[in-house]
């Protein structure tokens, strides 16, 4: 997979504020995929059809009720001093090892590669990018989707 600079991504600043922050060793692993990577990615992982989660439709599989196992609500952590994901969160991924490689996948140009445990510090700074991402693992059925009125869905890729 080929990347490009953090630094041309128009929201870079999401990973420079002082509050959440991101400390330099994580953002040395926080990947961003070039928009022929991403949209590899997002073919496999996401979708074959649709190029942003708010087109899709109930034939989309993170639409498909079969295949949400829950709702969380994420933006209350997000807003306090607690730095750990919600607990329904980190129990979904619980079989994930700290060095499993997961895609933020914001939409079919956007994605994002760093490994699970980076991901776990800096969830914060991702959030800012809330309308619709959705966090899968690579050759892992978990899946989750954050959404903008502060829920994520849990789910099952498979």
């Amino acid at each position: 997979m080929a990347h490009t600079s953090l630094d041309s991504f128009s929201k870079s600043w999401i990973f420079r504020r002082e509050d959440p922050k991101v400390a330099v060793q994580d953002l040395a692993e926080i990947r961003l995929l070039d928009e022929q990577s991403a949209a590899s990615v997002w073919r496999d992982y996401i979708s074959d059809s649709q190029i942003h989660p708010d087109h899709f439709t109930e034939q989309d599989w993170p639409n498909a009720v079969e295949r949400q196992v829950m709702k969380v609500a994420w933006e209350k952590r997000w807003d306090a001093t607690e730095e750990a994901l919600p607990e329904e969160i980190l129990a979904h991924f619980a079989a994930w090892g700290e060095e499993t490689k997961v895609f933020f996948c914001c939409h079919n140009e956007l994605v994002f590669e760093m490994p699970w445990a980076v991901f776990k510090r800096t969830w914060k700074a991702f959030l800012f990018l809330d309308n619709g991402p959705i966090l899968v693992g690579r050759k892992k059925n978990q899946a989750v989707q954050f959404h903008s009125d502060g829920m994520a869905t849990l789910l099952l890729r498979r």
